[in-house]
């Protein structure tokens, strides 16, 4: 049977020279970053040369990346740590609906210690409007995040906008840009943020490989205390492979990016154009052009997720969905709720995201296969029945 994997939102295959250059610091190369002798000034140095690629990635200074273990944890590092270090100033926080977990869950636990939060709209495309951000500012507002581009539906948000009116108002922005970083063009001077989170498991790097960006100057609190590591701002013996394989893949990222979104764009752009075509009531989710060029997600109606997830995967296409069996969670999807998405039609989205390596035999395989499953589904659908024989009437 032919496999075709289409999840790579979830996680990226690490590149072969990016498992190259890990190797010897999971050898050989054991020493800690932090000994002075020659073996620890050895993984120090390559943890120093792969701070200086991811830097040169977002266009940031050396000085300004903090290695971190995941997205999620570069989140909470920004969220918990810059309101904090602002606390005398001020204990408000916003953010937008449609925010990653961390982010959001990273609000709430704000605001059990006295914090209160604001979350800003989206439209149908999942769009921040940047008026609204500036609305929800107010005099003790310590800290806006809104990100980058958003994994469930793939819009990206007009940070950069963003970022002026809260620098106008004095107010420290930061972008969760996790699903963006390695896949799109990513400038933190052009962005104007304060702070970026990033993850080398979506641009062919290991998972476990994250950063943060801190801008110059920009006061943060430690999330984790107990060492120097990380100019004092993250205790923990340094993750030596796993930093140098993000630099690895940030140094391939920056020189293959290019090249990358064009093929992955007219994949994901066939995708996006062909399946309304096959499947009746199909809905594409995000913003048509304002979106990542690896990412094609759907709501499909009368069918929940996880019964397409299952029915894909019998025959080997590996897909996502933000339904709510396959989120483990007891909700629908929270970014399409609040994109205007009813209950019903939330339970039957799809995610479909690509690489540079994915082929056109593999979409047209995917094309041949999802609508005959499809069709099998809504027969056992008594939403679906109820529906066809109203519309007979």
């Amino acid at each position: 049977m032919k496999r075709v994997y289409l999840d790579h939102i979830a996680a990226t295959p690490v590149d072969p020279q990016v498992v190259e250059a890990m190797m010897p610091f999971l050898r050989d190369k054991f020493g800690n970053p932090q000994s002075l002798h020659s073996a620890g000034q050895e993984a120090l140095e390559a943890i120093e040369e792969a701070r200086a690629r991811v830097g040169e990635l977002i266009g940031a200074l050396s000085e300004e990346i903090f290695f971190t273990s995941s997205g999620s944890e570069a989140n909470n590092f920004a969220l918990k740590g810059l309101a904090l270090a602002k606390r005398d100033k001020g204990n408000h926080v916003v953010g937008s609906a449609v925010e990653h977990q961390s982010v959001l869950s990273s609000g709430r636990s704000l605001e059990k210690i006295g914090f209160s939060s604001t979350l800003v709209p989206v439209d149908g495309h999942g769009l921040v409007d940047p008026e609204d951000v500036k609305k929800a500012i107010k005099k003790e507002t310590v800290l806006v995040s809104v990100m980058l581009a958003n994994s469930e539906v793939g819009t990206i948000e007009p940070v950069a906008e963003i970022a002026r009116l809260c620098r106008e108002a004095g107010v420290p922005v930061h972008t969760d840009a996790v699903a963006a970083v390695g896949n799109m063009p990513v400038d933190v001077n052009e962005l104007g943020v304060d702070s970026l989170s990033l993850a080398g498991d979506q641009f062919y790097g290991p998972k476990g490989s994250a950063a943060l960006f801190i801008r110059k100057g920009t006061r943060i609190l430690p999330l984790i205390d107990g060492g120097i590591q990380e100019g004092g701002r993250r205790a923990g013996t340094e993750n030596v492979a796993g930093i140098v394989g993000l630099g690895k893949a940030a140094e391939i990222a920056a020189s293959r990016l290019p090249e990358r979104m064009v093929r992955m764009r007219q994949l994901r752009d066939r995708l996006i154009d062909a399946l309304p075509r096959l499947v009746d009531y199909i809905l594409l989710t995000g913003h048509r052009e304002k979106r990542l060029p690896h990412h094609a997600s759907f709501c499909v109606r009368f069918i929940e997720g996880e019964a397409m997830l299952l029915n894909l995967d019998m025959k080997g296409v590996a897909a996502s969905s933000g339904s709510a069996c396959t989120s483990r969670a007891l909700k629908a999807s929270h970014v399409l709720l609040a994109m205007g998405v009813d209950h019903a039609l939330a339970q039957g989205s799809l995610v479909f995201s690509l690489i540079d390596g994915t082929a056109e035999e593999d979409i047209d395989y995917l094309l041949d296969v999802f609508p005959p499953i499809i069709e099998r589904l809504r027969q056992m659908s008594p939403l679906y029945t109820k529906f066809m024989e109203e519309n007979k009437k």
